[in-house]
């Protein structure tokens, strides 16, 4: 297949779960440091961010818990699976990210992992958490929003 008719991003994790614990306030992608097999392990699909979460440590980004298993191929060069990964972004956005965490109940979350031009992306989202009356106001709202569209669609 030519390189050209290849998609431009390819999803390969998504945190669904984040939305519906958190508010999400603001995105912002970062790229990720990863080493050889780690780059290759995530090409074939696997990776796990439903734990993850980031942190900023002076003035550098760190995403925590995201597990990338070992690459079959890879033997003793395969790092740790949950180690501590780096993430690409500029000054004012870290600056920005510091000041939006060091408000009480933000969090860093990550949402999505995907390759964009043969590079790997990380979405990040400052997330709030929602209370448990908060969750099933949203899965009232989005009850609703299915019904209205269900009505209209028989309608038509």
């Amino acid at each position: 297949m030519p390189r050209d008719a290849e998609p431009s991003e390819r999803l390969v994790a998504q945190n669904r779960r984040a939305r519906h614990d958190y508010f999400i306030l603001e995105t912002i992608e970062a790229g990720l440091v990863l080493k050889g097999t780690e780059v290759k392990s995530l090409r074939q699909g696997k990776a796990s961010i439903a734990e993850a979460y980031a942190v900023v440590e002076g003035s550098e980004v760190f995403v925590l818990q995201m597990h990338i298993p070992p690459y079959e191929q890879g033997n003793r060069w395969n790092p740790d699976p949950l180690r501590k990964r780096k993430l690409l972004l500029h000054g004012a956005e870290i600056h920005k990210l510091r000041k939006a965490t060091e408000q009480k109940g933000n969090t860093l979350v990550p949402l999505t992992l995907y390759f964009r031009r043969g590079h790997a992306k990380l979405v990040l989202g400052v997330g709030r958490g929602k209370k448990s009356y908060d969750k099933r106001r949203s899965i009232a709202e989005r009850d609703a929003r299915r019904e209205m569209e269900r009505a209209r669609s028989a309608r038509s």
